[in-house]
């Protein structure tokens, strides 16, 4: 989701500043914020402010919905025709995150994507948990891996997806991206744009 289907990753970040800043009492970096990511919303909270953690993901809930209209209001440009091209062709269509799932369907309502995946996959608040996401997406769908492809954005996606033998297409076009750490990595593919996924993936179906 965040990078991959909508510029969240921004977003992400400014909620929890706006949320952890007045507990601590002191600005909060970037770098901070992103040392944190992993589990989801819930267990990121709990190593930024560990005493406030309950109260404060109420808060991120919050400040995340009321972002979202004017920093994230879109996905990115050509992902919904895509979802839609490959929902009309029959392809399954799986969302694995690493984000809770309050979160996610804030996300899924707001860029107006409730209804395009047949399987939902969220974080886990105790640590990252997309290997485990994987295996329950192929079992319920009845794949292989050889059969599936993931599109992500994060080193750690490259990671995951190696453990269950998944191929990997890298994705490096939102403002977050880091190509060359991804390309060092060695996805199966990297992509830097939307229509370059498209391209690829009709040229995989036909």
């Amino acid at each position: 989701m965040d990078g991959t289907i909508a510029d969240t990753l921004p977003l992400c970040v400014e909620s929890f500043r706006r949320v952890t800043e007045p507990f601590l009492k002191r600005p909060v970096t970037d770098q901070e914020i992103l040392a944190a990511f992993g589990p989801s919303e819930e267990g990121t909270m709990k190593k930024l402010i560990p005493d406030h953690a309950d109260e404060g993901v109420k808060y991120f809930w919050e400040q995340y919905r009321l972002l979202h209209y004017s920093m994230c209001p879109q996905p990115f440009d050509g992902i919904r025709e895509l979802l839609n091209e490959l929902k009309t062709k029959k392809i399954y269509l799986a969302l694995v995150t690493g984000k809770g799932l309050k979160s996610l369907q804030i996300t899924l309502e707001i860029l107006g994507l409730e209804d395009i995946f047949d399987v939902v996959e969220t974080g886990s608040p105790y640590q990252p948990n997309k290997p485990e996401g994987f295996r329950n997406v192929l079992q319920q769908l009845d794949l292989k891996p050889q059969d599936t492809v993931y599109i992500g954005d994060a080193l750690s996606d490259i990671q995951a997806t190696r453990s269950v033998l998944i191929p990997i297409f890298s994705a490096a076009w939102a403002s977050t991206a880091e190509p060359e750490k991804l390309q060092a990595a060695k996805p199966d593919k990297i992509l830097f744009s939307v229509a370059e996924l498209r391209n690829c993936l009709m040229e995989m179906l036909f």
